[in-house]
């Protein structure tokens, strides 16, 4: 069978000499386990494939294939290893025969979909010109106080005065519309965003609630000329106009196209403009027939769902330039397009690589894309997990103080870290290595296992706002998103650390490659140790779950993660020994290649796989960009993302602007 698929093989477009080096290497070491004998590990059958139609055909199985052995995965460790150079050789052929399957690229459908209740929000904030929140967003895990975010400015503020979502009420208490609930919050998709297309479908009865929300808007007491920007201009009653008719169609012409995202057909306008004169017929002031029809467009299915225009049988195109300002506001701002957009979608010209990349560096300029700050850092790092983080009180008061806990210090150092290398255009690797870092005068007496005594801020104040000041990292065990106590504490529980989940957090988010599930029948591992077993490390107490061989495989893949960060206790504090005096083991080899015995040598390890940790941060992005999971045809973008990202230092703007000049975010598939 194996034959028949290298003369196959040697039949396509790729080269003879690419399909014999394929053979050898599935041979040696992938059929025994895949297939030979009735043996299919991984789900993987090796010889269901009758020639390279069949494996050309299933291009997610050729994704699995590579990514398996890119991540040295594969083979496993009880088996003899690819030679360097064989690697190289077989992922460049594997590589060179999943672009000859993809042929022209047919990108995955992001289904219809509602807009999530974060841009819901942003959305109708941006259509009235609110001087007011909506309604409240706990999924805004930072509230700004002080007005540090500057991003035109280029530099991020040495203090920064800021708000977290723990601290309670009085974070939810911010200046919005009387009288107006949000619906419930999005939830997230595995490994995903709240964004994705699959999950925000809208039932009948979350229809209902969103027609009973436009209302709520727009009858708020709040909802008047303070805090209403746009009223003078649209709500506001004309004074004698010479035709009525024709000055309620100026004003609702833009208001419509705004909200819809695109030219409002004149039959549509001439509903809408009928729908006030109706209101005004009936004795209605002008400013309440204004405020109704209002209503009616924010619960118009043009206003709240989010899709591609038909057009096609399936094939990719090329999006409209409508599509694209719709796509570059969302991911950007999470909102709708501005006039700017709009009147260069009108024109045609979007779509235009020179002028969309020129349209990029504005938006990224601009104190809207602080939303972008607020959704995709804290989903990315998976952070909402802290907010359920329940250390043990008795072996670690100090998370708990007053009537708060250190977590809501602990979660806005990473995301402050993170805004500070957007703002001021910064190699994506500060986020594993940073030489800086944001922090509170408590957060900083955590980490030095200081008393942290009763918390006021520097101005003599409460705790509803934290100081946070920009610190120099002078020891690299601290600094970036992977060693910070937010992190170390949700990957925890409450008595002991959990390499395992650290591991897998690392995978995930990192490296985006997440291990699979555990199976069902595995039960965890107690967090005290049975009798017995106290004098053993916890490394020795792991061990036994890589006894079952289906679990190996993921343990050879996550252990040596998440050991490299055992150091840090559950609260995120250094120690060189357990409880019971061994010294900490956390000693590991990153991709089999690269050891480390410290956890500055983990990060020396990650740094030297910044490509690796670039291509998979891309892949984050542009899943967030697209809100939908990335396909195989995704795939050869995430290292074009990635290759020239690193011609240009791996700065994040490069990485961001090279997401919305790709193929992937410029096309769409029809269905």
């Amino acid at each position: 069978m194996l034959r028949s698929l290298v003369i196959a093989l040697a039949l396509t477009s790729a080269s003879a000499a690419g399909a014999r080096s394929i053979l050898p290497v599935l041979e040696e070491h992938c059929v025994r386990c895949h297939g030979e004998n009735g043996k299919v590990k991984g789900k993987v059958n090796l010889f269901e494939i009758d020639d390279v139609a069949g494996l050309a055909g299933d291009a997610e199985l050729l994704q699995k294939i590579i990514e398996a052995i890119d991540f040295q995965e594969m083979p496993p460790e009880d088996e003899p290893p690819l030679a360097s150079e064989v690697r190289a050789k077989f992922l460049a052929d594997l590589g060179s025969l999943r672009r000859q399957a993809s042929g022209p690229a047919s990108f995955a459908h992001t289904p219809v979909r509602r807009m999530n209740r974060f841009q819901y929000h942003n959305a109708v904030t941006d259509l009235f010109d609110l001087k007011c929140v909506v309604f409240p967003l706990p999924e805004r895990m930072m509230r700004e106080h002080n007005g540090y975010f500057q991003p035109a400015s280029g530099k991020m503020a040495d203090v920064v005065t800021v708000g977290s979502r723990p601290l309670g009420k009085s974070q939810l208490i911010e200046k919005g519309l009387d009288g107006v609930a949000p619906f419930p919050q999005d939830l997230r998709a595995q490994h995903g965003f709240d964004n994705r297309g699959d999950h925000l479908s809208l039932s009948p009865l979350l229809m209902e609630s969103f027609l009973a929300l436009g209302q709520s808007i727009t009858q708020s007491r709040d909802f008047n000329e303070k805090q209403v920007g746009i009223w003078k201009a649209f709500f506001q009653a004309p004074k004698d106009p010479p035709d009525l008719k024709s000055e309620i169609r100026q004003r609702l012409q833009p208001f419509l196209a705004k909200a819809f995202r695109r030219p409002v057909e004149t039959a549509l306008l001439d509903r809408y403009t009928s729908f006030v004169l109706h209101q005004l017929d009936a004795g209605a002031p002008f400013d309440e027939a204004m405020k109704a029809v209002a209503a009616a467009a924010l619960s118009s299915p043009k206003f709240l769902y989010l899709y591609d225009s038909s057009g096609g049988d399936g094939a990719s195109q090329t999006v409209d330039d409508y599509e694209l300002a719709s796509r570059l506001a969302l991911f950007l701002w999470g909102s709708l397009p501005d006039e700017t957009l709009l009147d260069l979608a009108a024109k045609g010209e979007l779509k235009q690589p020179g002028v969309l990349g020129a349209q990029f560096d504005r938006m990224v300029k601009d104190a809207k894309v602080k939303r972008f700050c607020d959704s995709f850092p804290a989903q990315w790092l998976q952070l909402e997990r802290i907010i359920s983080s329940t250390p043990n009180p008795e072996k670690y008061p100090e998370f708990y103080f007053a009537k708060f806990r250190a977590s809501m210090h602990m979660m806005l150092e990473p995301l402050l870290v993170f805004e500070t290398v957007l703002i001021e255009n910064q190699p994506v690797t500060q986020l594993i290595d940073s030489d800086f870092t944001y922090r509170s005068s408590l957060l900083e007496k955590s980490y030095r296992g200081m008393a942290l005594g009763v918390v006021k801020d520097e101005k003599g104040g409460g705790v509803t706002t934290l100081n946070f000041k920009r610190l120099p990292v002078t020891d690299r065990r601290s600094g970036g998103v992977i060693t910070n106590a937010a992190v170390m504490t949700m990957t925890s529980g409450p008595d002991r650390t959990q390499p395992i989940t650290r591991g897998s957090w690392l995978a995930t988010v990192i490296f985006n490659n997440p291990p699979e599930p555990p199976p069902a029948d595995v039960p965890p591992l107690a967090e005290k140790p049975a009798a017995g077993e106290e004098h053993l490390t916890l490394r020795e107490r792991l061990s036994l779950h890589r006894e079952r061989a289906d679990c190996r495989g993921c343990h050879e893949k996550i252990d040596p993660l998440g050991f490299a960060l055992e150091n840090y206790d559950p609260v995120g504090r250094w120690r060189d020994t357990y409880d019971n005096g061994r010294a900490v083991d956390m000693n590991g080899t990153l991709f089999r290649k690269h050891p480390f015995n410290n956890v500055i040598e983990f990060k020396d390890a990650i740094l030297a796989e910044k490509d690796r940790f670039t291509r998979g941060l891309a892949g984050h992005l542009l899943s967030f960009a697209l809100a939908r999971e990335l396909g195989p045809a995704d795939q050869p973008t995430l290292d074009q993302i990635a290759a020239a990202t690193a011609t240009d230092g791996y700065r994040i703007q490069t990485l961001l602007k090279q997401i919305v000049l790709s193929e992937p975010f410029r096309a769409k598939s029809l269905r």
